[in-house]
């Protein structure tokens, strides 16, 4: 236990109207990008020479490899999820960073801290060790993630439309938290009991639970999708709150567990809890996505009756199956230029639906009639490009 721009997918031949302004907000947005960049990064070396402090450097290296090595499958996993509408990379990589860097950082600090003054007032280690895993972790961490969210939900309201978008940040900054976390676990599991020890705590967790902290935060990330959906006021104030909760009570009692009922105890609760959870959250996912497939075809409805679509482009951009057979026929008859164009025909069209559906639920932007005509352009020069190559 680890005690702002929108982005346009269009036909790279169509260039925006320049905005007035637009490269002084630029140099201050890079300028702090960079300061934040700096000091997240100074914040997870801290947190990694500690780590390093307290298994020696071989035991940690080889807790880097082990930790990081399987992160790259977990993210493509994470990353399919997202069908309909890519996130900006950039917000992405924050997300997971911030999780690796800046949330470790306070969740060491903070558990440690408050083990430490349990341990003082009890005159009990194991007291505070239990405080630690069971109360502190779960609150400190779950709360520590789950800043950056907020700050994507009230800043790039854009960017966050709903479910799905909650659930991609989250498992984003999860895994970043959990990476980090677990470079700790196999550097002591190679110190402690050398590769064997390694081989079962690497089984448990890179294999049995790689999605546990994603799965924890995900809960604040559903709570905060479903109130950028609603318009009703008490699902605004109390939905993210409950997210945050079930996070918090998802976390306490997977620690809770191994500290109280051992491995038996762990085994039941994963089996009677983790994995029904898990298969909710594909439940979960399933539905909103089958959401912002109506979404979708509910705000591209004026482009099909206004002669921009076909009926076939339509109902392709409409669902999953119909962008994946468009998108492989697009490769097969053309590779990969025209299935790169292809993908961005998907992305302009789920752009222009999501803002739609964003001025709809009275999210409004000061620019909205700009973006309708650049998604709007963007979408005819790709349809053209489709069409004629």
């Amino acid at each position: 236990m680890l005690s702002n721009q929108p982005h346009y997918a269009m036909n790279r031949n169509f260039v925006a109207p320049p905005k007035v302004g637009g490269g002084a907000r630029t140099a201050i947005k890079v300028t702090f990008g960079i300061i934040a960049a700096l000091v997240a990064l100074l914040l997870g070396l801290i947190v990694l020479l500690l780590i390093g402090v307290e298994t020696g450097p071989v035991a940690f290296l080889i807790g880097m490899v082990c930790a990081t090595l399987p992160v790259p499958i977990y993210l493509i996993l994470v990353l399919w999820i997202d069908r309909y509408e890519s996130e900006p990379l950039w917000m992405l990589a924050t997300a997971f960073f911030w999780g690796a860097l800046v949330a470790v950082f306070f969740a060491f600090l903070i558990n440690t801290v408050s083990g430490l003054a349990v341990t003082i007032i009890t005159n009990d280690v194991a007291a505070g060790n239990t405080f630690g895993a069971v109360i502190s972790a779960p609150i400190v961490e779950e709360i520590s993630k789950a800043i950056i969210l907020l700050i994507f939900f009230f800043w790039k309201k854009d960017e966050f439309d709903g479910v799905i978008d909650g659930i991609v940040y989250a498992a984003m900054v999860g895994l970043g938290f959990a990476m980090t976390e677990n470079i700790q676990y196999y550097g002591k599991a190679v110190m402690l009991g050398g590769s064997d020890t390694l081989t079962l705590v690497f089984i448990i967790r890179g294999a049995l639970a790689p999605f546990a902290h994603p799965m924890f935060t995900s809960m604040t990330g559903i709570g905060l999708g479903l109130a950028r959906q609603s318009r009703n006021l008490f699902v605004k104030l109390v939905v993210p709150v409950v997210g945050i909760l079930a996070a918090i009570s998802l976390h306490s009692i997977w620690n809770g567990s191994a500290v109280f009922f051992g491995d038996a105890g762990f085994i039941l609760m994963y089996i009677l809890i983790m994995i029904p959870a898990f298969f909710i959250m594909f439940v979960v996912i399933a539905l909103a996505l089958r959401r912002e497939g109506q979404l979708i075809r509910e705000h591209l409805t004026p482009d099909f009756h206004g002669g921009l679509l076909t009926q076939e482009e339509y109902n392709q951009l409409c669902s999953i199956r119909g962008r994946m057979g468009a998108s492989y026929n697009a490769f097969s008859r053309g590779g990969v230029s025209h299935w790169k164009a292809r993908r961005q025909l998907n992305q302009t069209a789920s752009e222009l639906a999501f803002h739609r559906s964003r001025l709809a639920r009275g999210i409004s932007a000061a620019d909205a009639a700009e973006r309708e005509a650049t998604y709007r352009q963007a979408l005819e020069s790709l349809l053209k490009q489709l069409r004629t190559s």
